[in-house]
């Protein structure tokens, strides 16, 4: 007993008056060791990665280069006159703005449907969540048919109806609208999903209470119960959904590739070209701290301006 009362240290009084046993030195080393993983994993996987971004973004580094030089802000100033970038900056913005907002409005009403409906609530689901789970460069494929001018069916039924045939990836009036659409219909299962769980987390005795009180209609009840309930998910899925756009690749590579004439280029598709194409990855890097900064200050704006107006329950 002497011996254990030794290894497990002095008791410590609580607040409440009783004793607790003090944390021992083999207590604090295997919490240690139970956090190395993560710690091991966040130094590697992304604080050595960003230190490594912005050590290179003020450099003239070139893959394969014997040697690089200290430029300062060069990389930056470079960007002022960089047609390329300016025109990716305001593709990013012009492709978020249009599939954010219709997004999560879409799926927000097809969440409120698919909850009030008594049947098919797991098919619905399953059948809005199918584009998330899809292999991006499958579905890319699959919508570079669809769209195609001359054998693609969306144009087949506009030709049938006497209407016009636009080229929707090779025309630079209709190549963004046409990667936006496409961005909405990748996005609207999952933020389905994730309105799905917050509409069933709300208690149903609020509903019951607001009927007590007068609301009858469903769009009263929805107003006045459901959209202050769906505040915490609703901040969530706008900062997944922004995050989401703004980071859009894998459809812009394998169907415009940047085309035609830069009026589909985004923002990590100039990044991945002046790394992997021209080697650039000092520039590169220069122009990965700006997307970061454009990421970083839209989620501190969302927050700062929706946070507020959030009821937690």
């Amino acid at each position: 007993m002497a011996d254990l009362a030794l290894t497990s240290g002095p008791a410590m009084p609580r607040r409440d008056g009783a004793a607790r046993p003090a944390r021992g030195v083999g207590t604090i080393l295997v919490a240690w060791m139970l956090m190395l993983p993560a710690i091991v994993t966040y130094v590697l996987m992304i604080l050595l990665p960003l230190v490594a971004v912005l050590a290179l973004a003020f450099t003239d580094y070139e893959f394969g280069a014997q040697g690089f030089r200290f430029i300062g802000l060069d990389n930056f100033a470079e960007m002022l006159g960089d047609r390329t970038f300016g025109a990716s900056i305001r593709n990013t913005l012009v492709y978020s703005l249009f599939v954010v907002p219709l997004s999560i409005g879409i799926a927000l009403l097809l969440a409120v449907l698919i909850e009030a409906g008594a049947r098919g609530r797991a098919f619905f689901r399953a059948v809005f969540f199918l584009p998330v789970v899809s292999l991006t460069v499958a579905m890319a494929t699959a919508w570079q048919y669809l769209l195609h001018p001359s054998i693609g069916p969306l144009n087949a039924v506009l030709r049938d109806l006497g209407l016009g045939t636009p080229n929707w990836l090779g025309a630079s009036e209709w190549v963004l609208v046409s990667l936006g659409f496409i961005g909405i219909w990748e996005n609207v299962g999952f933020n389905l999903v994730l309105f799905l769980a917050g509409l069933t987390a709300i208690p149903r005795d609020l509903y019951a209470a607001a009927e007590i009180d007068g609301v009858r209609s469903g769009w009263s009840k929805f107003w006045l119960v459901t959209w202050p309930m769906l505040g915490p998910t609703l901040l969530f899925v706008l900062i997944i959904t922004m995050t989401r756009a703004i980071r859009v690749f894998d459809t812009v590579q394998t169907l415009t590739q940047g085309g035609p004439n830069n009026a589909s280029e985004v923002l990590l598709r100039t990044i991945y070209q002046e790394a992997f194409h021209y080697f650039r990855f000092g520039y590169s890097a220069a122009v990965t701290l700006v997307f970061l900064a454009i990421v970083l200050a839209l989620m501190l704006v969302q927050t700062r301006l929706i946070d507020r107006r959030v009821h937690y329950g």
